[in-house]
């Protein structure tokens, strides 16, 4: 089998919920052996208790049987190894101390000043390991912020809520929450730059990554301030005038997608309207002078793709050499050959029931030439593997693992 990228590396997984949890399906996903550290006393990760849920039966919005397990835990899960630690007994700090010792990588996901609290501070941990790679995924920082870090929180003050939606609009919120999932991918990156250096100088470091820094880069990388100081639209909703003609289009059985920025993608626009010599149109020959009169560019598009089946539609424009795709639901997005083919979206299992329902998830969406990357590991039980982690991993005998279950810390 070939290698997978990270394969050797451990990973100390004390995340919760969503932000976390995915940092960490990366970095398992390509080969790491993450140990998903959960708390005993409260159930486990709180996405264990998310609906719905899938088991013997399906899927359901409750928990009908003991193994039911939550479909975001079935989805955040896999192939990472479950232990039970109770980080506030002054027992189970120990042992995190012995998973540390042995791990390349620990990634958190505590309101600020909680590791601090618990003794399990980036100081703390990399006095034990001074080759760690100790990465914080918080709402605004270790400092600290204004409010509890919420996904939506961090849209609102992100800016990203003001640039969807028509002008005059009410903002919008995201349907993705895409707070919580910009801020993982810039820890996976800035955890495995690290993890370089660590190799180089054999010194680790603290990294640090806020949803709300996180978010807001990927807002400026458009220049909103720009657009407005020029009197152009931030919030462009469907159509947008500074790339016309670019935006969705109603046909008849559906909306499709058209990009046309350029003079060249403009006359294929015009071209497969049946309508070449728009391209000479004053009002349309230049990129500045469609921006000028969009407004009269996209109502002729609509007013021509109302008149055609969305497949027409779409080949036409293609067939013209534009950009052009049709608009589809999640549900059949998820489903299509070509990203299920490179493994980027897979199907979802039970652990024990298998495939009971036709649940799409998310893979690894990077394709290697000489590495193997993936998920072939379903989502473990809380404390699954508690004896494998504890007694193979650190050595505990079986005396020392039933003390620690007598006095709760695992």
């Amino acid at each position: 089998m070939t290698e997978q990228p990270l394969a050797g590396r451990t990973v100390v997984d004390l995340t919760t919920a969503l932000a976390g949890p995915y940092a960490t399906l990366l970095l398992a996903g390509l080969g790491a052996r993450v140990v998903k550290v959960e708390n005993p006393r409260t159930g486990g990760d709180s996405s264990r208790g998310n609906a719905p849920y899938l088991g013997r039966d399906g899927l359901g919005l409750g928990r009908v049987h003991d193994d039911d397990m939550s479909v975001s835990m079935l989805l955040r899960g896999r192939n990472k190894e479950s232990v039970t630690l109770d980080l506030k007994h002054p027992d189970g700090r120990g042992v995190l101390t012995d998973l540390v010792r042995r791990a390349d990588v620990l990634v958190e996901n505590y309101s600020a000043g909680v590791t601090t609290r618990l003794g399990i501070d980036p100081a703390a941990m990399l006095a034990v390991n001074p080759r760690l790679v100790y990465t914080s995924i918080s709402g605004f920082g270790a400092q600290g912020g204004p409010a509890k870090a919420m996904d939506t929180i961090v849209q609102a003050l992100s800016g990203i809520m003001g640039t969807a939606g028509q002008e005059g609009d009410d903002p919008v919120r995201n349907g993705l929450p895409v707070g919580d999932l910009v801020a993982p991918l810039f820890a996976v990156i800035g955890t495995l730059a690290a993890v370089v250096q660590a190799d180089r100088t054999g010194v680790g470091q603290h990294v640090d990554v806020s949803m709300l820094g996180a978010l807001t880069s990927l807002v400026a990388c458009e220049p909103f301030d720009a657009y407005a100081a020029v009197g152009l639209a931030q919030r462009t909703g469907s159509l947008v005038p500074r790339l016309a003609p670019f935006g969705l289009f109603e046909a008849e059985d559906g909306w499709l997608a058209l990009c046309g920025p350029t003079d060249r993608f403009a006359a294929g626009v015009f071209q497969a309207m049946g309508e070449p010599g728009l391209a000479a149109d004053p009002r349309f020959a230049t990129r500045d002078a469609r921006v000028a009169n969009s407004s009269a560019l996209h109502e002729r598009i609509g007013q021509w793709a109302a008149g055609q089946s969305r497949a027409a539609a779409v080949a036409l424009l293609v067939d013209n050499g534009v950009p052009a795709a049709e608009v589809r639901e999640p549900a059949e997005a998820v489903r299509d050959p070509l990203v299920r083919g490179r493994r980027e979206v897979v199907a979802l299992t039970h652990p024990s029931h298998g495939a009971t329902a036709d649940i799409s998830a998310t893979g690894v969406p990077i394709v290697f030439s000489g590495s193997a990357v993936g998920f072939d590991q379903p989502a473990p039980a809380l404390g699954e593997h508690n004896d494998l982690v504890y007694g193979d991993l650190l050595g505990y005998d079986d005396d020392r693992l039933a003390a620690l279950r007598a006095e709760r810390v695992i």
